[in-house]
């Protein structure tokens, strides 16, 4: 660049740049009238897109069928039908959210309601049924439709169905997702009370899925022992993974923002040992070339070449090794691509057992989902490189032995002799007497001998890069093979058992294309194994041009380890003698050599802040108290995470509401601001993600923690004096608070909570249940809760079951008002309708009630009913 001039820079681009008239390729779309859109109704022979210069996205790429053709991905005889089918729209799919209140409802409308009214509109000769359940999706709670998702926008006679999709979609009851997405998270085997990383997690609707399963079978009010760690390395796609996880209201969700193959290992150091935390159940869903979207993404078409696969291959599988480290032995990792590519999954998978040397298994799941139809993995596949078909690395010409690699061939070695493995340099665990009271001893795994082993790795002059330092060809001839010879050619096979992994077509059952493998971990990882992870990250990060600060976590982490019992890991309790996070990483920097900076972190002005006992203003001047210290604010652009210990506003919520004691908040209540006088949000974080939130405290915030916890309260100035809590509940908080709270709660008639639905202002004289609008004037002025009454419950009597429907509302000195979105007030008069029977949404009629004439508040509340309910500036926007 810069022709050798020190790169010139380029003038800064003026508006006499753009005096010459340019023709608007868009001015036949924007000049089109309704007139016109009505024409082309009434004449489907109309052209649609009158613009001459616009064109369909070309579903065809000779590449791409010369490519899959040689690899063989299906017999001779099913090509037509499946490269037919691949130039089709995918049909819609969507999961009904099976922790969701009203699950069983939306299950039964769509089987009695929807079934039945779609029938008769289905118009695709591939399906019978419009729409169907997935048969391989435990109890009916996914769905198939028979028409894309640009159909149900444009089909006028399918816009009710489309309108109730939304609908649920946006409140979270439903999630719509392609139905081969759905099945990764099923091969898990998730359970409650399992720790779950998913490593490469936006846009969330897997990490969705796997919090609906570990909340499925818990009670109203509680939460699962496990938790879902969700990462991302794009800062964007994290946002759009949090307001899709948002929706599910969870208190065991961590949301991260790091390369997932540098994960941080989160490593504690004791007085004799040094662990990392480690997970029961890893996600990896790998970037990939993704042309097993083609029929949701037609763009790909054009763009599609088999270099694509061939730049990922490596990325995917430091990824994958990456998830091997981090899961526990006995453990389970699934390994997922959206692409049909080999490359990309075969090779990926055969060079995981081929690095780990018997301490990973690839598991036959084959009698998992037994309705799902799968094909057996390839066991010999080729590479292609540019126009050439080589058959094993020793074809590659030595000018691209620098981007095609070993591990992308069906052959048993891919590395030198150096780096195979000795089963006897294996460590095995020592036992210490120390107990333990730190939470995390199932998830934190040993490293033993760690100082030897540094000592053995740190300065190892035999390791090499193997993409580049392998055995080349005596003859140093470029070989490969031309279309032509491809035929003659005989790949090689691998002796991996990989006709275990499963590869998803798109003609088998009308879906798109998928790869899926299922590992096990069964013991820890040889060190040979550990030496090449090693390298590769150095090699990586020395390339980048990073500080070697970020690579003493992942050396450290890259040691054999295994599990050790309980009272092994009781070890950890020396750590808590450390007084600070310097201490912490002073010890790492002694003992790996390298620097403790962290490029990402305020160079030498890093702010430590104090996890608060007690937050007020003697305590903010000082910046400390007696707790113990946390280096917060380390990551650059994300906010402090504070535990919030201050007494006086937890007491005066838990007396406000009445709060029993059975429901902890003490260390279980986080906020993002330092100073307890202006925090405006409390979340709420489960066990599991507040020892998660300590430890990284300890290991001085390895975690970038982009999101955590359930909110549950908000802060709510008023000017009524009478009111005495400041923090009024939040809707998503709700469920979980819902059976322990004693005070500002009351039963309504199905008429009367109807009402508040649909006028979301009502004044008391205007309520139909004398007793309803006697006990509600006298509640307290503020934040109170309204319960559907069931049965011959008494107004301030209810039952906090799982059936329970309840609703946030103020009370102010003449009314009620709700504090439900326009939306939530719609689904669950909805909801109400299928329960109880009556008109859904029903509009009000014109009467005495406040109506709801104005949406400008951001609660949904118009300014008159704030005004009328005693209220002044509303809780701050996410």
């Amino acid at each position: 660049m810069g022709g050798g001039k020190g790169g010139q820079k380029r003038g800064r681009t003026q508006r006499r740049h753009f005096r010459q008239g340019r023709e608007n390729i868009w001015k036949y779309d924007n000049k089109r009238t309704r007139s016109d859109e009505d024409a082309t109704v009434e004449d489907p022979s109309a052209n649609p897109n009158p613009n001459p210069s616009w064109e369909p996205f070309s579903t065809k790429n000779l590449g791409f069928e010369e490519y899959y053709k040689g690899q063989v991905i299906v017999p001779e005889e099913e090509w037509e039908e499946f490269i037919s089918l691949l130039r089709k729209p995918l049909p819609a799919a969507f999961r009904i959210n099976a922790s969701g209140q009203f699950f069983k409802d939306i299950r039964l409308q769509l089987e009695n309601e929807f079934m039945k009214s779609l029938d008769t509109e289905t118009s695709n000769d591939y399906e019978i049924e419009a729409i169907r359940p997935l048969p391989w999706y435990p109890d009916k709670l996914a769905w198939h439709l028979n028409f894309s998702r640009m159909q149900l926008r444009k089909n006028q006679i399918l816009e009710r169905f489309h309108e109730f999709l939304k609908q649920e979609n946006e409140v979270g009851t439903i999630t719509r997702q392609e139905a081969v997405s759905m099945v990764p998270p099923l091969f898990l085997d998730v359970l409650p009370d399992h720790y779950i990383l998913d490593m490469c997690a936006a846009p969330g609707s897997k990490t969705f899925q796997l919090l609906e399963i570990i909340h499925q079978s818990i009670k109203p009010g509680s939460l699962p022992h496990g938790l879902v760690i969700a990462n991302d390395v794009d800062v964007q796609r994290c946002n759009l993974l949090i307001h899709q996880t948002k929706r599910m209201c969870s208190a065991n969700l961590i949301v991260t923002n790091h390369e997932a193959q540098f994960f941080p290992s989160c490593l504690l150091q004791g007085e004799l040992k040094k662990y990392i935390l480690q997970f029961d159940r890893v996600l990896c869903d790998v970037p990939c070339s993704g042309d097993g979207t083609l029929r949701k993404a037609p763009d790909i078409w054009r763009k599609w070449n088999a270099g694509m696969g061939n730049g990922l291959h490596r990325l995917q599988v430091e990824i994958a090794m990456r998830g091997v480290i981090l899961l526990k032995v006995g453990g389970r990792m699934v390994y997922s691509t959206c692409s049909m590519n080999p490359v990309e999954n075969e090779a990926v998978v055969a060079e995981i057992l081929r690095r780990n040397n018997g301490s990973v298994e690839l598991l036959d799941v084959s009698h998992e989902l037994p309705g799902l139809v799968r094909r057996p993995g390839l066991k010999t596949w080729k590479v292609r490189d540019k126009g050439l078909w080589l058959a094993a690395y020793e074809d590659v010409p030595i000018s691209r032995r620098g981007v095609i690699f070993p591990s992308m061939f069906p052959s048993d070695q891919s590395c030198p002799k150096k780096f195979q493995c000795d089963s006897q340099n294996e460590m095995v665990s020592s036992t210490v007497e120390n107990k333990c009271s730190f939470e995390l001893k199932d998830h934190l795994v040993n490293i033993i001998d760690h100082d030897n082993e540094l000592k053995k790795f740190k300065n190892d002059d035999t390791l090499v890069d193997v993409s580049k330092d392998i055995i080349k060809r005596e003859d140093g001839k470029e070989v490969g093979a031309s279309q032509d010879d491809l035929n003659e050619m005989k790949a090689r096979v691998s002796s991996f058992d990989l006709e275990r992994c499963m590869r998803i077509l798109p003609h088998d059952q009308n879906s798109g294309a998928f790869f899926i493998a299922v590992l096990r971990k069964i013991s820890s990882l040889h060190d040979d194994s550990v030496k090449r992870i090693g390298q590769s990250t150095r090699k990586h990060k020395t390339q980048k041009g990073t500080s070697p600060g970020l690579e003493r976590d992942d050396q450290l982490v890259a040691r054999s380890s295994k599990d050790v019992s309980q009272d092994d890991l009781s070890v950890v309790e020396a750590a808590s003698g450390l007084n600070s996070t310097d201490e912490l990483s002073s010890v790492v920097s002694e003992e790996t050599g390298f620097r403790s900076q962290d490029p990402y972190s305020k160079d030498d002005e890093t702010e430590k802040v104090v996890a608060f006992d007690k937050i007020g203003d003697d305590s903010l001047e000082t910046g400390q108290t007696k707790g113990v210290l946390q280096m917060q604010g380390k990551w650059r652009g994300v906010d402090p995470i504070v535990l919030f210990r201050d007494e006086n506003t937890i007491n005066s919520i838990r007396s406000f509401y009445g709060i029993s004691d059975l429901f902890l908040l003490d260390g279980h209540l986080v906020t993002r601001n330092i100073d307890a006088n202006h925090v405006k949000r409390i979340y709420y974080i489960s066990k599991s993600v507040h020892d998660i939130l300590e430890l990284n405290f300890k290991v001085g915030e390895k975690l970038k923690i982009s999101s955590l916890g359930l909110k549950v309260f908000e802060r709510q100035s008023c000017k009524d004096a009478s009111t005495t809590c400041m923090f009024r509940l939040s809707s998503e908080g709700l469920p979980l608070l819902l059976p322990y709270i004693g005070k500002q709660i009351l039963c309504a008639s199905l008429a009367d909570f109807r009402h508040l639905l649909q006028y979301r202002t009502i004044k008391f004289p205007d309520f139909v249940d004398a007793d309803f609008r006697e006990k509600a004037s006298i509640l307290m002025s503020g934040c109170c809760v309204i319960v559907l009454k069931q049965g011959n419950e008494k107004t301030y009597q209810y039952s906090a079951d799982s059936s329970a429907i309840a609703i946030v509302c103020w009370k102010g000195k003449t009314n009620l008002s709700i504090m439900v979105s326009q939306l939530d007030s719609q689904q669950l008069l909805d909801r109400i309708a299928v329960r109880f029977g009556g008109q859904k949404g029903s509009p009000p009629d014109q009467n005495n009630f406040v109506l709801d004439e104005s949406n400008n508040s951001r609660l949904d509340i118009t300014e008159k009913e704030l005004s009328e309910a005693g209220h002044v500036e509303g809780s701050e926007e996410d």
